[in-house]
């Protein structure tokens, strides 16, 4: 205490100072409309800094809130779009076009990706209740991600494009011919597609889609763009490089897709 009484004596003429400065201010203020309202907008400047930041902050820690409610709602729509008979896969990278079959879609969290083996798998945390089995098409926004290769009843577990086993149809954009999507085990960014015919007129650049020619896939999800190619050793027909629209070694989320007419197709399919 009597410290405090020995710092106020030795400094009282300073603490007048401060103190007739504040009483003069704040009189100048309350007396002038002009320095009020500036006093006021430094205020308002101030606050709402604080509080654009502390909303930032909890927008932040949102955002997977937000996610989810995004990819719920993308679901929905694509699965109204489908029920319409209307392309739901477009991306910026693939035209409209119309699918021939009935399509449902399911979305799905990605709880393991391996790209770095020549065999790679994806965990889905969308299994059996969730209508999600084996031979189902796995996408995000973007494109081809694999396929449905075994099911319990909350999981999946998804063969990658990135995987020697994966064989998925796939072909030019802007005409018929297509082949087999595989990958030689090298770069996670880059799949060949194989037994495209010669007479394809191809060039860098192309757009390579599903060709739905399976029940797996719908017709017009991208896949990638050629990088180049070359004719096989018998040069009957072309080897294409295909660079990926997906970043492979950062997959978040996708969509699981069911065709509702896969049984009957595949069921006329096996009469000889």
């Amino acid at each position: 205490m009597q410290q405090i009484i020995n710092f106020l004596i030795n400094n009282k003429n300073a603490l007048l100072f401060l103190l007739l400065l504040i009483l003069s201010l704040s009189f100048t203020v309350q007396s002038h409309s002009y320095h009020k309202s500036k006093i006021v907008s430094s205020t308002n400047f101030l606050s709402g800094g604080l509080y654009s930041w502390q909303h930032s902050v909890s927008d932040y820690f949102g955002l997977k809130i937000e996610n989810e409610r995004l990819l719920e709602e993308n679901e929905r729509l694509r699965n109204q779009l489908s029920a319409l008979g209307v392309d739901t896969v477009s991306t910026k990278y693939v035209d409209t076009v119309s699918f021939d079959r009935p399509f449902s879609f399911t979305k799905a969290r990605v709880i393991k990706n391996d790209y770095s083996k020549i065999d790679n798998y994806i965990l889905i945390n969308k299994g059996e209740k969730d209508s999600v089995f084996p031979d189902m098409g796995v996408i995000t926004d973007k494109g081809v991600v694999g396929i449905v290769e075994n099911t319990s009843k909350n999981y999946s577990r998804v063969i990658s494009i990135l995987n020697s086993n994966s064989r998925i149809n796939a072909g030019l954009k802007k005409s018929n011919q297509y082949g087999s999507l595989v990958w030689d085990g090298k770069d996670p960014n880059i799949v060949q597609l194989e037994t495209v015919p010669r007479q394809a007129i191809i060039k860098e650049g192309d757009t390579i889609i599903t060709h739905g020619r399976s029940t797996i896939f719908p017709k017009g999800i991208g896949v990638g763009t050629i990088l180049n190619y070359q004719l096989n050793e018998t040069k009957s027909y072309y080897l294409i490089n295909v660079k990926l629209f997906n970043d492979m070694t950062d997959i978040g989320f996708v969509y699981s897709i069911q065709n509702r007419d896969s049984k009957e197709i595949k069921s006329l399919e096996k009469i000889d």
